[in-house]
């Protein structure tokens, strides 16, 4: 029985879209990065891609579901899914939320907390903006909420993030206070996708039951549930090859 779990950060209309362009990151902590091209998709895909998933049948995973899936071994629903979004940028309210509730979809955000804004911002198409906690309440009837750290979302290099480096006592510290406002407490996505084997080793000392790479492919009982495979989806993959990964 295998799961696919697919990952997706910023939504533009195609008309708003251009691919020769990153976006800067607004949020509340004083850090700045660029969001690469690759992880926006737009509107239109975004709208097809659910529609293929609502007309072929499709169950939308909550995180309790795959949770029992490795703790207790209950069987998930076939043709099933795990609809995941990063960040928290404005664009999964202005677009994925209406799509996925009109759709009747149910998905996970992963929240770095220290970059929530104190108040709602207007919609920026410009840059990725962080969203605010009164923002994340208003789709609370589509989306739960799970850590991707407080703080420490922020990376020197291309393949050397915070949590790489951080003391076990650090990593710790910033994960509680992640969870003093996500309510799923037990579940981690690793920030860029980067992590050590000493990462792994602290989220399940500290009860951790999931944890999400970017690694491609799909999930079984065999996964290891602290190094769960998401698929990121980019603007330029097809209908044809989206169906290919989750089929």
């Amino acid at each position: 029985m295998t799961f696919t779990t697919v990952l997706y950060h910023e939504i533009r209309k195609e008309k708003e879209f251009n691919p020769d362009n990153s976006s800067h990151i607004d949020v509340k902590q004083a850090y700045d990065d660029i969001l690469p091209s690759a992880l926006f998709v737009t509107l239109e895909q975004f709208e097809e891609q659910m529609t293929y998933l609502k007309d072929n049948n499709f169950h939308t995973l909550t995180l309790n579901e795959v949770k029992d899936f490795y703790i207790k071994q209950t069987p998930i629903p076939k043709k099933s899914i795990l609809l995941t979004f990063d960040d928290c940028f404005q664009s999964v309210k202005e677009y994925a939320y209406p799509v996925l509730k009109k759709h009747g979809f149910h998905a996970v955000s992963f929240v770095v907390t220290g970059w929530l804004h104190e108040n709602t911002k207007t919609f920026n198409q410009k840059k990725s903006v962080c969203l605010s906690k009164q923002d994340l309440e208003d789709m609370e009837d589509v989306f739960e909420y799970a850590n991707h750290t407080d703080a420490f979302h922020q990376r020197k290099n291309e393949s050397v993030s915070l949590i790489m480096e951080a003391t076990d006592e650090a990593f710790e510290k910033d994960l509680a206070l992640c969870n003093e406002y996500v309510p799923v407490k037990d579940v981690f996505a690793y920030p860029f996708g980067l992590f050590t084997d000493r990462n792994v080793s602290l989220l399940k000392q500290n009860g951790f039951h999931l944890a999400f790479t970017c690694e491609n492919g799909k999930n079984n009982e065999h996964t290891n549930p602290l190094l769960l495979k998401r698929n990121v989806i980019p603007y330029f993959l097809t209908i044809e090859q989206f169906k290919d990964i989750v089929d």
